[in-house]
């Protein structure tokens, strides 16, 4: 096999290790030997045909003990089947090492048109309704097939599958719910992606500029017409530095970023036609700034009234996932709200995929939430789950909650039988003059910013370049508070608890001088003078006071109305803009204070809006760009779900 890339195969190391469960740091109650699988499971390579003859390449891994049945536990992924070659094995395999241990039948496949399957890839590839030939396929009926073959050509199996699968394996673990094969008992999504408007690429209309990088992973076509191939194709842009604020700032307009992708194709004619680049998902990117028919057909939470009810469904996510947020959240609810199955919610204080990673101490960042929490997920949670479905009595009496929530404020657990819990109320608060966050309104007077596009207010103070976002969200947000183009809003200290358990919505009045701007919302938890420093904190930084992010969203302001139909605001006008920030369960605890920042940057996070009115972003020109000012009104608001 062909040495990839340093960057891409650190992607793909990082991809695998969340996938598989791994972590560099063990410990005694976790330590795997090296050879664990190769000693006690045996490896096929077979290429399974779909029902338009098109093979996917995929892995089986079987108990060398052949004196019982076991289930299937299958992951479908773009990231690659890997190792490939019958006499080489990972060195963990399934959702996490119990299940492992446990004995059951490991699955992994490469989804159509990636590594040595065969097809076309489609970046998030939409659903087809109403199918009327075997030419019409999708991830759904690529899901039926393989396992169909699976249950009918593996031996010492029981007739049971379970999927499971993190970020985009999350999203094809969610595709196999749809249109399910009645083998298909279990099913959890974790962090997955539920539409790429709103996860990973796009938060509400804003192209995540974070996620340039990542870009070439999914657009950069396989060589050779579109063959196999067993090793990565495809390359991370290099930036040439490690400062990513001032390398996109100098960089100017998204069009001047086209050059990166485009690529030297071996064996073959470019296949971009005029005025376009190599990649076909920068391509989509550029061409389709609205949310269009494109974005729309491959978003797969309004087809979630198609999933079956006989597939029960657990879906996980972490708080403070700065990938797939929106996606296990509305997956969740959307599940929940169109069938009558088992389906039940997991959320933890983790990043992304952090809970399949064995650790005692359980950190986002620089924040730390306590001991053993994705050990205690692993152990009583996830493993109970598959086995009650895929060995046990199957009923749906499990033990487990409707949600099996973490508390990151109280740092601990709780059980609920809804999510959002039964008896939340919403509680109101106005951004109120004098930096006051207050529980009725006092004035109705605009407080008044300037956001200049050569200074935009930076998502972090590290200087980095990353692959994709993570640690931000829990980051110390005092330095943010201290800029002139960040607005504060904050309550008193906390005489009690104050616990947020659901969404967040953010009724901003807002003005303008110029006609397009973008709003940032973040929802702090402001720490006491006497906290304590944990050991792993960033240098620099003390616990003392720390603004610790809860929450926080963008939204484009041209898609205040509608995401599919953009519009300008009409400078120095009133307008309302309404942001909806993701669901939280953090408590504000006694002696802390609640805060906003509202702010209209969030470099590089996100792009710069020109703040001029243009058709499409991707293609504006420097002029395009201005400095405005901006106006918020104190008769904003904000409604949160709060638990008495």
């Amino acid at each position: 096999m062909k040495f990839v890339s340093k960057f891409t195969f650190l992607f793909v190391f990082a991809v695998l290790l969340i996938s598989c469960g791994k972590t560099t740091k063990k410990t005694e109650t976790d330590e795997v030997v090296d050879t664990y699988v190769q000693d006690n499971y045996t490896k096929k390579e077979v290429d399974i045909k779909m029902r338009d003859g098109i093979t996917l390449h995929t892995t089986i891994y079987s108990p060398k003990d052949t004196s019982k049945e076991y289930p299937i536990l299958m992951q479908r992924t773009p990231y690659s089947s890997r190792p490939y070659g019958e006499n080489e094995f990972r060195k963990q395999i399934g959702p996490n090492i119990n299940l492992m241990k446990e004995g059951n039948i490991i699955v992994y496949q490469d989804v159509r048109g990636r590594w040595l399957s065969e097809g076309h890839y489609e970046n998030m590839r939409a659903y087809i309704p109403n199918k009327t030939s075997n030419k019409q396929v999708d991830e759904s009926t690529d899901t039926y097939d393989t396992i169909d073959w699976l249950v009918n050509n593996v031996e010492n199996n029981n007739g049971n599958v379970g999927v499971w699968g993190i970020s985009y394996p999350g999203y094809y673990a969610t595709y196999a719910t749809i249109d399910a094969h009645p083998a298909l008992k279990a099913s959890s999504p974790q962090a997955c992606i539920g539409d790429f408007f709103f996860d990973d690429f796009h938060h509400n209309g804003a192209y995540l500029l974070s996620y340039f990088r990542a870009t070439s992973l999914f657009g950069t076509p396989r060589p050779n017409g579109d063959q196999p191939i067993d090793t990565a194709w495809y390359t991370l842009p290099d930036l040439k530095t490690e400062d990513q604020y001032q390398f996109f700032l100098d960089a100017g307009p998204l069009k001047n970023l086209n050059s990166f992708f485009e690529y030297d194709i071996k064996d073959q004619a470019s296949l971009a036609p005029d005025n376009m680049t190599d990649d076909y998902f920068w391509n989509e990117l550029k061409e389709h700034p609205n949310y269009d028919e494109l974005w729309q057909s491959r978003g797969l939470i309004q087809n979630l009234d198609k999933s079956k009810s006989h597939v029960a469904t657990m879906i996980v996510g972490g708080w403070f996932d700065a990938e797939d947020l929106y996606g296990p959240l509305e997956t969740y609810k959307n599940i929940e709200k169109h069938t009558e199955g088992y389906n039940t919610l997991v959320f933890g204080p983790w990043d992304h995929g952090r809970w399949a990673r064995r650790s005692e101490r359980n950190l986002v960042g620089n924040y730390y939430f306590g001991d053993s929490i994705s050990n205690f997920f692993q152990d009583k949670i996830e493993t109970k789950f598959f086995n009650h479905f895929l060995k046990g009595e199957a009923d749906g009496n499990t033990g487990l909650p409707e949600a099996y929530v973490y508390d990151s404020g109280r740092k601990e657990w709780k059980e609920y039988d809804a999510w959002p819990p039964k008896g939340a109320t919403k509680q109101r608060m106005f951004l109120s003059e004098n930096q006051a966050l207050t529980t009725d309104k006092k004035s109705d007077v605009g407080l008044q910013f300037v956001s200049d596009v050569k200074k935009p207010v930076p998502y972090s103070e590290d200087v980095k370049s990353v692959f994709t976002p993570r640690k931000y969200m829990t980051d110390d947000q005092r330095f943010a508070a201290r800029r002139s183009d960040v607005l504060v809003f904050e309550t008193e200290v906390m005489e009690e608890d104050f616990t947020l358990a659901g969404d967040i919505m953010a009724n901003l009045k807002v003005a303008t001088t110029g006609d397009a701007a973008d709003w940032i919302v973040k929802v702090i938890d402001v720490h006491p003078a006497d906290a304590e420093t944990n050991e792993e904190m960033q240098d620099h930084l003390k616990m003392s006071n720390y603004h610790l992010m809860v929450r926080s969203e963008v939204l484009r302001g041209r898609f205040r109305n509608s995401f599919s139909n953009p519009e300008p605001f009409a400078p120095n006008k009133k307008t309302d803009v309404n942001i909806k920030l993701q669901d939280v369960f953090h408590t504000i605890k006694k002696g802390h204070r609640l805060q906003i920042q509202v702010q209209s940057t969030w470099f590089p996070l996100i792009d710069l809006n020109p703040q001029t009115y243009v058709d499409n972003i991707f293609k504006a020109d420097e002029d395009d760009f201005k400095t405005q000012t901006h106006t918020v009104f104190t008769d904003s608001s904000l409604e949160f779900t709060v638990l008495q």
